[in-house]
This record gives structure tokens, C-alpha cells and sequence, in this order.
């Protein structure tokens, strides 16, 4: 009767055990060391509070780790798998097949990872989305950009977190990039989605999905581009949109339209990114079926009072979910105020300053990735943060002047050279 959680984030901010305590049989948990060492954590001995705790070098051998979960479900009678990494969701759809237990099997999970599938699936639901193709060779690319011109955006087709996403603005950077990634004699390829460029805010709509009933949609704007996470040294500002601006409801009604698109599972968390362009369209960017990541979460529960990955993780494994118990029919969790996050990006150099923590009680969440002395690189994918924290507000005005002002302080008290 356990649950298995296959885990490659750090184990800290995600105690499953006491989340699922509830769940008769307890928790066994497969967990990547590399994660749990990179976010700054000590490798733990024994068990800690769950019925099993596995430490694996890395979840970049897939035979292992499918092997080792199968290994493990039949020793302890699992019941539920349970993966919120978006590299681990097609995986453990595969593993509830072979198991025969609920939830999505990797074909339910499919159209959320295959980004062409998903917008043909958009397309046919009525949803605008970017002129887009699959290349298999350096024409393909160059014939693309004739038609569409410049910027192209290029993106894996089964990325996360922004990793391959490269935006050329010029044709000398189409050049180097076609190069190097479609070069003359290679292989056809298949993996790369071709974009044309979408001008204007992401907006991006957070929730929870409860026994095939939305029961949370959050949608908040960034206030910045979000490709440009390798170079920018500002701050960067992520905010809740307020809940009388027309744009709030469009976006919650686009998800709900693309969630029954892509037949959305029964119970889920998701994250989906839509452009609002300066003509006022809204164009689908992408939706993941698992709950946000970086700092996101840590904004739903400032603003909900909820962890959205506990309620994931509980309304998976079929588990009571308290907040939304007494919801009636129709409607959807309020936030009780709103919230948003700022944040600085990792770039190559020597931390010599970071800031004291800041006081004032409307910061839920502040931390600094870094110690003065400590050598950094350049950040990898799009949560490869320096410093963050989650401020909250009674409006949205207030909500994003305090955000501000913390970036500010950032800006000038973070010193890497």
C-alpha cells in the first residue's frame, strides 16, 4: 500500500513523508544524489521519515532507475507512483503500466512533453499558437526563415526549464546556430521545434486539477522575458494578475480549453505559459501536467496557504485535499492575497557581496544561493537562481512596489565579479 515517488530535486523543501503520513504503507522514495548535493543539501544517512529512501547517482540512466522502481513497487506494494519532474513523467506513466496501478500512462502524458503534439492538439481546440516546424535539416531552417523572418525562436521538443531554448535575432546568429546544431552531412533530426517569434508579456496560469475538477487557477505575468535568463543581471519581477483584469479570465478560460484538449488527468497540478501580444491575442506558448517550478510554488502558497505540490502529491494518491473539500460545485479557490516573486539570476564570476535578509513581514520566502567567495557560472536553465524571494500585498500595485523595491536592493547589494 505504499506510495513511490521518484524525486530528483533537493529532499528539503519537499518532505513527502509527512505530506503522504496519511497514506497507509508510507512513502518510498527514489531520490538523484546530484540534485540533493547541487541545491546545497548533506546527503542523508538512513531512511529519514520514509519506508524506504534510495539514493541514486543521477536519474540519467533510465534503465536503472526503471529498473529500480519496478524492483521496489513489488518489494513494498505500491499502490501510487507518484513524479513531478517534468523529465520524469513519461517515465512514471510507463512504470504505472507495467504496474498496473492509476493514474496517466505515458500516453496520457504525452501530448504534455511532445510540444508538436500538444499544439496540434491547440490548433484543433481552437487556441492560437506560434507558426511552428520540425526541421530535420539545415533548409528546413533556412527555408522557415525565409517565410516567417526574424526572430526565430528554437526549443527542444521535449525540453524543461528552458534548457535549448535559443532565440536568434540576426542573421549572423542564424548562421552560427544552424551550424552548429544542423550541420552539413549530419542526420536528418527530429527533436527540434522551430518557432516563429511571439512579441509580448508571458502570462503563465497555475493550478490543481481534484478528481477531474479544476479546483486552482492562478494566473500571474512575467514581468520580463523569460529566454533571457543567461544574461540578465536585473531583477526580475513575476507577479499574480489582478483578478479584475480581462486578461486574468482569458487566460484561465484558454488552460481550461487546452486542459480538456489534452485530455488532462483526472488528478494534476499544471503550468501552462500564454503570450499576451501587444494586439491583445493570446498565443499558446506550452503547459506542463506537473506543479511550477522555481519560486511559483512558493507564491501559490503565500497566496493560497497551500503547498500546491503537497495537494499534487495528495490528490494523486487519492488523499483528502482540506482546502478545497468544501468548495462548492463550479467555483475555484480564492487567493487571500496576492503575491509574486523577484529574482536574480546566476552569472559567471566571484561573489564578493550579497545582501542581509530582509525584514519586513510581508517576505515569505528570501534566499541567497551563494556565500561571498564562493565561484559561480553562468546559469543553465531558467531556475538557476542566485537570489529570490516571495513578497505579498493586499493589491497588486502594492504587491509589485514592493517587489521592486526588493530588486532594487538586489541590484545594488549583489556584488559578483
Amino acid at each position: 500500500m505504499s506510495v513511490l515517488v521518484l524525486h530528483r530535486f533537493p529532499l528539503g523543501p519537499f518532505p513527502y513523508d509527512r505530506w503522504l503520513a496519511d497514506h497507509d504503507g508510507g512513502v518510498v522514495m527514489i531520490a538523484a544524489r546530484d540534485r540533493i548535493e547541487q541545491g546545497g543539501e548533506a546527503v542523508p544517512e538512513g531512511f529519514l521519515g520514509y519506508r524506504h529512501l534510495e539514493m541514486l547517482d543521477s536519474f540519467d540512466d533510465d534503465d536503472l532507475v526503471t529498473r529500480r522502481a519496478l524492483d521496489l513497487a513489488l518489494e513494498h506494494g505500491v499502490t501510487h507512483v507518484v513524479a513531478h519532474h517534468e523529465a520524469d513523467l513519461l517515465r512514471a506513466g510507463l512504470l504505472r503500466e507495467k504496474l498496473g496501478l492509476p493514474g496517466p500512462r505515458r500516453d496520457d502524458a504525452l501530448p504534455f512533453r511532445d510540444k508538436v503534439l500538444m499544439k496540434h492538439r491547440a490548433v484543433g481546440a481552437g487556441i492560437e499558437v506560434a507558426p511552428h516546424t520540425v526541421p530535420a535539416t539545415a533548409a528546413d531552417v533556412r527555408a522557415f526563415a525565409e517565410i516567417h523572418g526574424l526572430p526565430l525562436v528554437f526549443k527542444a521538443r521535449d525540453g524543461f526549464g528552458s534548457v535549448g531554448l535559443r532565440v536568434v535575432h540576426t542573421r549572423e546568429q542564424l548562421a552560427e546556430h544552424v551550424g552548429r546544431e544542423f550541420p552539413d552531412g549530419a542526420a536528418p533530426r527530429d527533436d527540434v521545434l522551430l518557432e516563429a517569434y511571439v512579441p509580448g508579456r508571458m502570462c503563465h496560469v497555475d493550478g490543481l486539477v481534484a478528481g477531474g475538477r479544476t479546483v486552482l487557477s492562478c494566473p500571474s505575468q512575467y514581468q520580463y522575458e523569460l529566454a533571457s535568463f543567461r544574461t540578465d543581471r536585473g531583477a526580475r519581477v513575476d507577479l499574480m494578475l489582478d483578478p479584475a483584469d480581462p486578461v486574468s479570465a482569458r487566460v484561465v478560460e484558454l488552460t481550461d480549453t487546452l486542459l480538456r484538449a489534452l485530455g488532462a488527468p483526472a488528478d494534476t497540478a499544471f503550468h501552462a505559459e500564454v503570450f499576451h501580444t501587444p494586439d491583445d491575442r493570446l498565443v499558446l506558448c506550452e503547459i506542463a501536467c506537473r506543479p511550477a517550478g522555481g519560486r511559483v510554488r512558493d507564491v501559490l502558497k503565500a497566496a493560497y496557504d497551500l503547498h500546491p505540490v503537497e495537494y499534487a502529491a495528495r490528490a494523486e494518491t487519492g488523499l483528502a485535499l482540506p482546502a478545497v473539500q468544501d468548495l462548492p460545485a463550479g467555483e475555484r479557490l480564492r487567493p487571500r492575497r496576492m503575491a509574486g516573486q523577484v529574482l536574480i539570476m546566476k552569472r559567471a564570476g566571484e561573489v564578493r557581496a550579497v545582501p542581509e535578509p530582509p525584514s519586513e513581514r510581508h517576505v515569505e520566502f528570501y534566499a541567497v544561493f551563494a556565500e561571498p567567495g564562493e565561484h559561480l557560472g553562468q546559469a543553465a536553465i531558467s531556475s538557476d537562481f542566485l537570489a529570490a524571494a516571495v513578497l505579498t500585498g493586499p493589491t497588486r500595485a502594492v504587491c509589485e512596489e514592493r517587489l521592486r523595491a526588493l530588486g532594487e536592493r538586489f541590484e545594488r547589494e549583489i556584488v559578483v565579479v
